[in-house]
This record gives structure tokens, C-alpha cells and sequence, in this order.
């Protein structure tokens, strides 16, 4: 009498980690349309993304329902308050991530036109290392591994540095030629979107690390429903 409703609560929580990974897959779908729109200055690419932005907030609402929905049937054992507590963050941060990657896409197409010595370079550079760190937070969550989400914290360090680089690099252009304001202005812009998403990967990676160090804490049996999402989102990824 009580193994069944605790087999089905793990199939919840599982269910929603799925959810969530099906969420990080279509930011990271998003993102890469951004950078081709970038790095080829195809507008009909930057029309893609924000078309399909509708689709990063419904399963966000989704994500945001599901979790309610499982805190409002039954009562909670606190781990499993945890996690759903963790799932509206991640929910919230990888949200806030799809709509970067609209504001990308847009620049994009206002950068679309601009010369060799606006930045455009080196600003595809700096989101290429952005969607490096995109791709391994988007690993470590489907895994729950704290030693590679810990990697991300680290490596956003480098993504700060990098971005001052280019930051420092551009304003001495436009100190050098007032005529590339306007156009250095937009990369800048476009340059703070990367940034704001690099923080949220080092949020991501931070509750990744939370989650996986209280599961190394229970007992086996404790961890069923944490396991299982982690199997589903780990075949889910297909790495």
C-alpha cells in the first residue's frame, strides 16, 4: 500500500527533470540559431529563434505547473521539497535564458550590415565560449554531477574575463573612431546578453551542485527518484 504511491511520486520527479532537460535542450537550440545568426548574418535564422520563443516559455509554464501540481497532492517528504524548490529556480533561470537568446538574435539582424571593425568577430568568438558553457551546464544537470557542474563555476572566471577583453578592445576602437560608435554600441549590447547568460549557466551549475551533494548524502534507497530523472535525462542528452 505505501510502495506504490512512492513509485509513482519517483515517476514525477523524474517526469519533471525530463521536463527540464526538454526545456535546456531548446534554450540550447535557441542559442545556436542566435550564433548562426551572428557568425553568418542570416536574418532568416534570427527569425527562427524568436519565432520559436513561444515554445521556451509554454514549457516553462509547464515546468512552473508540474511542480505546484506535485507539492499540492500530497504531502512532501523535504528532499523532495528540495528538488521541486531547485526545478522553479532552474525553471526560472533557463526562462530568462530564452529570452537572451531572442535579444541575441535580434542584435544579430541589427548587426547584420556592420563592417569588419565593429567587433562582430570577436564578439562570435565570445559566444562560442559561451555556448561551450551552455553545453556542459546542460551536462552536468542530465548527470546531477557536482564535479562537473563545479567546472562551470570555475570556468566563468574565464567567460568574465574574456568579455572584459572585448569590452576594454571595443571602447578604445570607438575612443580611436567616432564613426564606429554607433554600430560598437549594438556589439555591446549584444556582448551584455552573453555575459547575463553566462551567469545563469554558473546558477544552473550552482543548484546542480546543491542537488548532487544531498543525494551523495542519502542513503541508496533515498536516491530512487533523483537516479531515475538523472538516467532519463542523461539517455535524453544522448552523450
Amino acid at each position: 500500500m505505501t510502495a506504490h504511491p512512492r513509485r509513482l511520486h519517483d515517476r514525477e520527479l523524474a517526469g519533471l527533470r525530463e521536463q527540464l532537460l526538454s526545456l535546456g535542450s531548446k534554450v540550447e537550440s535557441q542559442f545556436a540559431g542566435s550564433l548562426q545568426a551572428l557568425a553568418e548574418r542570416d536574418a532568416e535564422a534570427a527569425r527562427l529563434v524568436e519565432a520559436a520563443a513561444s515554445q521556451v516559455s509554454r514549457l516553462a509554464v509547464e515546468i512552473d505547473e508540474a511542480c505546484r501540481r506535485i507539492l499540492a497532492v500530497r504531502k512532501r517528504a523535504a528532499r523532495d521539497l528540495r528538488f521541486v524548490a531547485a526545478a522553479l529556480k532552474m525553471q526560472m533561470d533557463l526562462e530568462r535564458m530564452g529570452n537572451l537568446t531572442v535579444g541575441l538574435a535580434r542584435s544579430a539582424v541589427g548587426l547584420a550590415q556592420a563592417p569588419p571593425r565593429s567587433g562582430v568577430g570577436d564578439l562570435v568568438s565570445l559566444a562560442r565560449l559561451t555556448q561551450q558553457q551552455l553545453r556542459a551546464t546542460l551536462d552536468a544537470l542530465a548527470r546531477t554531477d557536482a564535479a562537473m557542474a563545479q567546472r562551470v563555476v570555475d570556468a566563468d572566471g574565464h567567460l568574465d574575463a574574456a568579455y572584459l577583453r572585448f569590452f576594454h578592445r571595443l571602447l578604445g576602437a570607438m575612443i580611436e573612431d567616432s564613426g564606429a560608435i554607433e554600430q560598437a554600441t549594438g556589439v555591446l549590447f549584444a556582448a551584455k546578453h552573453l555575459e547575463r547568460f553566462g551567469e545563469h549557466c554558473t546558477s544552473l551549475a550552482e543548484i546542480v551542485i546543491g542537488l548532487s551533494r544531498r543525494a551523495d548524502a542519502r542513503h541508496s534507497h533515498g536516491q530512487g527518484a533523483i537516479r531515475a530523472g538523472g538516467e532519463a535525462l542523461a539517455s535524453g542528452r544522448g552523450r
